[in-house]
């Protein structure tokens, strides 16, 4: 090839360099960038490094001490309240609805007047059967005039035998006759009674069925009122069939069992009462039975129908150790606890529960009274862990009422 050829751009092998060289040309620019934000960021990360021994910082928890009391056993179930007695108030004569005398939702006492029906039509019987009556009662005295006359001439044979007994004989009909007005008279006189419709029972009244000027009958269905009794009542509930035993053991020996009614989220108690009886029979279906208890409502609280939830107190478990629920870890290893050592470490405690109630469990082995136990941050500990209690929240919120407390401990 001549010395003075030019060598063409497009030839082959300078393609071949440009190719490469816009190929090489990303990658030396990443790599750059790479090692230059790689070297400040180790030189960030290397550690201080020092002589002084490295410092363990304490774990915050809360913490309560378990103490020794009485652990209550209750049975839960759903109820409803209904009244003592319910009577629906019908007239016991047929006429006009004259005049009302309560108010509807008003409280009344047995015997007290609620309604009158017209009573002039009764009294006109009354006066009828007290006109018959008389009339009847001034024939009977004139047969027995007569009787008497004919008993002195029969022994002097001035009259027949037959005419005698047949005086005797219409004497004792006159003293059916009178006998009979008197009963027509007593019962006018009990159908202006019935005119007052009275109440049958205390308690309070419902919505007036009926308005005065209306015509009503002793066989009308609806009747004129309903009363309730309020004070008592009782509340019908369920429970399992496997809680009945205990219940019906202490009901054969003869206890009294207290009974709490609750809203329907049993954020509050109504009212408290006894059991008053067991159903004899075992619903198949749900597995359930009933049982009534009776309350003495003083307030006013619980309304027939009300939906509520029922509390039964069975029996109390004296001298339990007693800590709050939210102590109570469970594991692989089983249910534990963490216990505070006098050194503010925490050391691993299995332990066995009994009941629980409300937010607080019963424990039955691994834990003596007076003994502290971890109820908040057990998850950011382990065996030996060092702590530190929050003294605000040794007892943990939303607690309630803790079962009750026996001294000494």
């Amino acid at each position: 090839m001549p010395s003075n050829q030019v060598r063409s751009p497009h030839s082959p092998k300078s393609l071949r360099r440009r190719v490469a060289l816009w190929v090489l040309l990303p990658v030396l620019v990443a790599a750059a960038i790479g090692a230059w934000f790689f070297q400040p960021w180790q030189t960030r990360a290397q550690p201080t490094r020092s002589n002084a021994p490295e410092r363990i910082s304490a774990v915050a928890i809360a913490a309560a001490t378990a103490y020794r009391g009485n652990m209550p056993v209750y049975f839960y179930g759903l109820g409803s309240v209904l009244a003592y007695y319910t009577v629906t108030v019908h007239t016991r004569v047929d006429g006009q609805l004259m005049s009302v005398y309560f108010r509807e939702g008003q409280d009344v006492r047995q015997g007290e007047v609620l309604a009158e029906i017209d009573p002039r039509p009764f009294q006109v019987q009354l006066e009828q059967a007290e006109g018959q009556m008389a009339r009847d009662q001034a024939s009977l005295a004139n047969a027995m005039l007569d009787l008497e006359r004919y008993r002195t001439l029969a022994p002097e044979d001035a009259i027949p035998k037959q005419q005698l007994d047949t005086q005797a004989s219409l004497v004792q009909q006159l003293e059916g006759a009178v006998k009979t007005d008197q009963a027509a008279i007593d019962n006018a006189r009990l159908q202006l009674v019935y005119c007052r419709v009275t109440a049958p029972i205390s308690g309070r009244i419902g919505l007036r069925l009926v308005d005065p000027g209306n015509i009503v009958h002793a066989s009308d269905a609806n009747g004129l009122l309903v009363i309730t009794e309020m004070q008592p009542i009782t509340v019908v509930f369920t429970l399992p069939e496997d809680s009945l035993p205990p219940v019906l053991e202490k009901v054969r020996a003869g206890a009294s069992l207290p009974v709490d009614a609750y809203n329907r989220d049993r954020s509050v108690k109504l009212a408290s009462g006894r059991l008053l009886t067991v159903d004899n029979q075992i619903d198949q279906n749900t597995g359930t039975t009933r049982l009534k208890g009776v309350f003495e409502n003083r307030q006013g609280t619980l309304f027939p129908n009300q939906f509520v939830n029922v509390r039964l107190l069975v029996d109390t478990l004296r001298g339990q150790v007693i800590v709050p629920s939210v102590a109570i870890q469970r594991g692989s290893q089983g249910t534990y606890v963490y216990v505070i050592k006098p050194d503010n470490t925490v050391e691993l405690r299995l332990v066995e529960t009994g009941i629980s109630e409300g937010n607080f469990t019963a424990v039955t082995r691994g834990l003596k009274a007076g003994e502290k136990v971890v109820t908040d941050g057990a998850d950011k500990l382990q065996p030996g862990s060092k702590v530190n209690i929050r003294p605000e929240t040794a007892v943990p919120a939303g607690a309630g009422m803790a079962p009750g407390r026996q001294g000494g401990d």
